[in-house]
């Protein structure tokens, strides 16, 4: 099901206004370099690769860091954005079995952000009265408000890779659906986010895949240590009895839902470092795509300075000096030092970013 509605999805450089850009060791895009295919299929993805990275982890973990300035900015201008009628948001849809490091990319990626803008919802197994409703039904509420970064530990799509792989591999399960019903949900899923897209959130699904080896070394883990052990669930184990079915299930839900409105990432997930890299890397071309602006002051900023200013003479201070310890003299002295050069900083950038307007811009998963 593939759709015919084009976007006009923009690249970093018709967008940015600040100097940054992704590290120089990304030789591609990972949108295009992780975009599965129309033929796409996991018997043949390697899950120890990492497209795209030219260089060490080590080189990874620091351009992570740097990354996070950007990402953090992005994402406070995304929220600010909306306080003045911006209707873009953006869902990040995780999917991939157990360990292959769907809360790693929560922790390490969405955390380097102000969890004030970001609606995180884990979804597990339908409850009973969930499944009295519609299986969208318990979806739909948590979808990200206009200004959000909304992440969903595991989605809808469960009810697509759950029956599909029982049928595989000749299980039966309380959520068996029959080949109508899996035809019925593919076209209301793509219904959705056609809806939401068109509303002004982007859609970003992402799958995380490991070896066999490697989540079989990952549960050893959880098995090791005691520390572990509620993360632990004996249908990993089913799972793994049935690894091929689970391949081929995902295989087939990802070939047939990603669409040029909400592609789907599938992401080597041995390497952890190398995922959370990935990540990070969409979510920030995807919010230099949007490219939201700071709201414009809606007062009078010259007098407002003026009459703040009036509060700060020695005269008026000197009335508060009983709410400060008697060593604060020093500590003063460094800390109007400090935000002096954060101010000087704070306008250099502003002075850039006006520059950079008028110039030529630079390249810079089974139900738990």
């Amino acid at each position: 099901m593939e759709s015919k509605e084009n976007t006009g999805q923009e690249s970093p450089e018709d967008t940015m206004t600040y100097v940054s850009g992704p590290s120089k060791y990304w030789t591609g895009d990972p949108r295009d370099l992780l975009v599965a295919s129309e033929a796409f299929d996991l018997n043949s993805f390697i899950r120890d690769a990492t497209p795209g990275w030219g260089a060490s982890k080590k080189k990874a973990l620091k351009a992570m860091a740097k990354r996070a300035v950007d990402f953090s900015e992005l994402q406070e201008r995304l929220y600010a954005a909306s306080k003045e009628g911006a209707s873009d948001s953006v869902l990040l849809i995780l999917q991939g079995l157990d360990t292959a490091g769907k809360g790693g990319i929560v922790r390490h990626v969405i955390g380097q952000v102000d969890p004030q803008g970001v609606a995180l919802k884990a979804f597990k197994a339908p409850t009973e009265e969930e499944r009295a409703h519609d299986f969208l039904w318990r979806v739909r509420p948590h979808f990200p408000r206009p200004g959000y970064i909304g992440v969903f530990d595991r989605s809808h799509y469960e009810d697509l890779l759950v029956p599909t792989s029982a049928r595989n591999a000749n299980q039966e399960s309380i959520f068996t659906a029959d080949e109508d019903e899996l035809n019925r949900r593919y076209h209301d899923i793509y219904e959705m986010e056609l809806e939401a897209v068109r509303a002004g959130m982007k859609v970003i699904k992402v799958c995380l895949v490991v070896s066999y080896e490697e989540q079989g070394e990952r549960l050893m883990e959880r098995l090791e240590r005691p520390d572990k052990h509620w993360k632990f669930s004996t249908g990993d184990l089913d799972t793994r009895d049935n690894w091929s079915a689970y391949q081929d299930a995902y295989s087939e839900v990802i070939r047939r839902t990603s669409t040029r409105i909400a592609p789907w990432y599938v992401i080597p997930g041995d390497h952890k470092w190398y995922a959370r890299l990935a990540v990070q890397e969409i979510l920030v071309r995807t919010l230099e795509g949007i490219n939201p602006t700071w709201p414009q002051a809606d007062f009078d900023v010259d007098a407002a300075k003026d009459r703040l200013s009036a509060s700060l003479t020695p005269e008026v201070l000197s009335s508060h000096a009983h709410e400060k310890s008697g060593d604060a003299g020093s500590q003063d002295k460094n800390e109007g030092e400090s935000k002096s050069k954060k101010s000087k900083k704070f306008d250099k950038k502003k002075s850039d970013a006006s520059a950079s307007q008028d110039a030529p811009h630079i390249s810079v998963s089974a139900w738990g």
